[in-house]
């Protein structure tokens, strides 16, 4: 306020000044007459009311009448005037110059409204281009609030969705404790209601975003005052985008169920080959004892234990389906481990043997480094996150390329032991902006989705079971060359670290 004031003295000074100049130009220094100085003055008065304003051009209006009569309409020196004729120029000359400082002021504030409408289109245009390019791995919400502080030039933004509950803020200032408190309760009477705050002090507005006649949200501006149109412009945007976000979410939702249910589908035809062959086994076992049951002893024994290691074959198989229907149909909530001492290297061999059939002729290396101490899991579920991890490798990289799988010791953050199973492949690699979303249920690659079959659960069953066991999945991958590695913390039986 003391500024404005301060730059509005000055324009006056300014204004008195600039018709002092005018009045000794024409009376000392050039040959004149009162036509040509009462222009001139008019002249000025025009300039100023263009550039300034209605008070200086009105200051200077009344400055330049009485300049005008006591410099240049006889008497001189005199505030009179002799000539009755002189009194019509001198009203004449005062009218005209307030009314045009008036029309020149008008047309000049006209002039600024116009550009800050256009400013005000543009920034809208700005922001609702911003909504049709936001990034799916963010909340839609909180890029909203970030966009709208940018493009409006805002101090803060803080946007409330009533749908998820949460708060999204943005922009330069933050709010201390006690006054984001009372404006998160602004926000959600503000957002249940569909009210409106004001607060001209803090040059701060709460208003609420509308979906027909239903609020589904609210935001609060600090920084700069909008004018009502461009405000409901603002909030139109908003509510646009966060339908936009809740109809991906809901297409996202289908396209998982879709998914579901095609995975179910193809879970039960392979597991219904996979059952084939170990039945076909005991079948064969079976007949044979049946229809020569005077063999030799040598010969019975060979066919039982062909019986039994096939059962045992077709048990693993009905285990590992069960674990992976639960995994994947409840995946969020907890897991009941069912932890027991395993030996790290036994456990990787055992994985590499059960996927004889996927490894076929590929070269796997097996490495373990140094003296490693047995862990407690649960091996069942352990070895279905590194079978995922392994199959996985085995798919994506060339037919004749090397895998190799490294067994070592470890040192997490905190100081404590862990253990380290490191897969590697030398297949095309993940692009980076991709790494981040490989753990996600369903996500596959577009650069491979059409080429290699497969549905995007195989790793997110792993990182869901790593979890589980407080250990932690990470992928460093480069063209050539994608490592997978799991990190496991050594843990007694209680699930104390040593």
């Amino acid at each position: 306020m003391n500024l404005s004031l301060t730059r509005l003295a000055l324009r006056l000074l300014l204004s008195l000044a600039g018709v002092a100049i005018v009045t000794a130009t024409a009376f000392f220094a050039i040959p004149h007459n009162p036509t040509t100085v009462g222009f001139a003055y008019l002249l000025l008065v025009l300039l100023i009311a263009s550039n300034w304003g209605l008070a200086e051009a009105t200051l200077a209006s009344i400055a330049a009448t009485l300049a005008f009569n006591f410099f240049f309409l006889p008497p001189i020196g005199k505030f009179a005037i002799a000539d009755p004729q002189n009194w019509v120029a001198l009203f004449s000359f005062l009218a005209t110059s307030l009314i045009a400082s008036r029309l020149s002021a008008r047309a000049n504030r006209q002039a600024l409204d116009a550009i800050e409408r256009q400013r005000d289109i543009e920034r809208l245009y700005t922001f609702s281009r911003a909504i049709l390019l936001t990034d799916p791995v963010d909340p839609i919400a909180k890029q909203l609030a970030r966009k709208l502080a940018e493009v409006f030039e805002l101090a803060s933004v803080v946007l409330f969705d009533r749908r998820t509950g949460e708060i999204h803020r943005a922009g330069p200032t933050d709010f201390d404790a006690v006054d984001f408190d009372a404006m998160q309760t602004q926000l959600r009477d503000t957002a249940s209601q569909g009210t409106s705050f004001f607060d001209p002090e803090r040059k701060r507005v709460i208003t609420a975003v509308r979906l027909g006649s239903e609020p589904i949200a609210s935001f609060a501006l600090q920084g700069a005052f909008m004018q009502d149109s461009v405000l409901q412009g603002v909030s139109n945007l908003i509510a646009i985008g966060l339908e936009r976000a809740r109809a991906q979410d809901l297409a996202h939702q289908v396209e998982a169920a879709r998914r579901s249910e095609q995975l179910r589908a193809t879970l039960i035809d392979a597991m219904a080959h996979e059952f084939k062959t170990p039945l076909t086994s005991i079948r064969a076992a079976t007949t044979s004892l049946l229809s020569s049951p005077d063999q030799p002893v040598e010969s019975r024994t060979e066919l039982l234990e062909v019986a039994d290691e096939e059962a045992r074959h077709l048990q693993a198989l009905i285990d590992d389906a069960v674990d992976m229907a639960r995994l994947e149909s409840d995946h969020d909530n907890q897991i009941k481990l069912r932890r027991e001492l395993t030996d790290p290297k036994e456990l990787v061999d055992d994985v590499v043997t059960s996927l004889h059939t996927q490894i076929d002729n590929r070269p796997v290396e097996i490495r373990s480094e140094g003296s490693l101490l047995p862990l407690p899991l649960d091996r069942r579920l352990l070895k279905l996150a590194l079978k995922q991890v392994l199959d996985n490798a085995l798919k994506y990289s060339p037919p004749r390329s090397p895998v190799t799988v490294r067994v070592s010791n470890a040192c997490i953050s905190d100081g404590h032991r862990a253990i380290d199973f490191e897969i590697t492949d030398h297949g095309p690699g993940i692009p980076a902006q991709e790494q981040g979303r490989v753990f996600e249920r369903f996500y596959r690659s577009p650069s491979v989705k059409n080429q290699i079959p497969g549905f995007g659960l195989g790793l997110a069953i792993a990182n869901t079971i790593v979890h589980a066991h407080h250990g932690e999945l990470t992928v460093n991958s480069r063209p050539g060359e994608t490592t997978f590695r799991l990190t496991l913390p050594l843990q007694d039986s209680n699930g104390a670290r040593p």
